[in-house]
């Protein structure tokens, strides 16, 4: 494995642009996958990552030996703390990091479980829908243009190998795809505050369309009008709504209630 202590170390130097650049994110098509979680289920379920890189220092711990042993050795670069640190800019207990290809963006063919996200900032509630979404055997999450990029480092993390587990597709015209999705039977269920059915009382089948709309806004009037069913969520009287990350867990679950127990196949 190369011991790298130069900073202008080409594949150092691509892991650090990606990782505080979501231009050169977006622009290569690339992203850093940090920790050794996320390592270990890239390597599960997808591959071998284009480049590990792995603290000197910790290179020995039997965990992350285990990850070294999964790459061909010509793809791990060995790197001081110090250097990693001012590279990859990562929580102080992370001593390793990969270099991904991001997944095709193509939208394909409606499935039987979505989860639309329109307009959603936090890259927190990104990351935390997406992994709901995968817990609960969501087959395809399809986000706005203006949501928070899905392959940064924070969405990533909050994630937790989640991206890997269901298809996400970025900068999707949710109206249209609502509205075609409508048109072919499904349902597609919108959480609003009021002027709505109780959850656990909406007659809800399959196929399902779950949109989750901007933290502050809400969903947009243009999407909420391909709604085929509102829902609400029951509250005690006089609290606050819950934000678009909890919506978004109870109602995905309600679901999975009622269609039955999530294969873990």
């Amino acid at each position: 494995m190369p011991r790298v202590t130069a900073r202008d170390n080409p594949r150092l130097l691509e892991a650090a642009r990606l990782v505080a650049s979501s231009r050169d994110r977006r622009k290569r098509g690339k992203c850093v996958l940090e920790g050794e979680h996320l390592v270990s289920v890239y390597l599960d379920r997808v591959g071998a990552p284009e480049t590990l890189l792995v603290v000197e220092e910790r290179a020995n711990d039997a965990r992350i030996a285990r990850l070294t042993g999964r790459v061909a050795s010509r793809d791990v670069i060995v790197v001081p703390a110090s250097l990693f640190a001012a590279a990859i800019v990562a929580p102080a207990d992370v001593a390793v990091a990969a270099v991904v290809p991001t997944p095709s963006q193509s939208t394909p063919p409606p499935a039987t479980f979505h989860l639309l996200l329109e307009d959603i900032q936090d890259p927190g509630n990104v990351g935390t829908m997406l992994r709901t979404a995968a817990a609960a055997g969501v087959q395809q999450v399809l986000l706005s243009k203006q949501c928070a990029f899905a392959w940064s480092p924070k969405v990533l993390r909050a994630g937790q190998g989640a991206h890997f587990a269901t298809t996400i597709v970025e900068d999707v015209d949710l109206a249209a795809w609502a509205r075609s999705f409508a048109g072919t039977g499904g349902a597609v269920i919108a959480t609003t505050p009021r002027d709505a059915s109780p959850l656990y009382a909406a007659e809800l089948r399959a196929p399902w369309a779950v949109m989750i709309g901007n933290e502050g806004a809400g969903l947009s009037s243009a999407l909420l009008s391909w709604a085929t069913t509102r829902v609400t969520i029951p509250m005690h009287e006089g609290t606050e709504s819950l934000n678009a990350s909890a919506a978004a867990a109870v109602v995905l679950f309600e679901l999975v209630r009622r269609r039955g127990p999530v294969s873990r196949g």
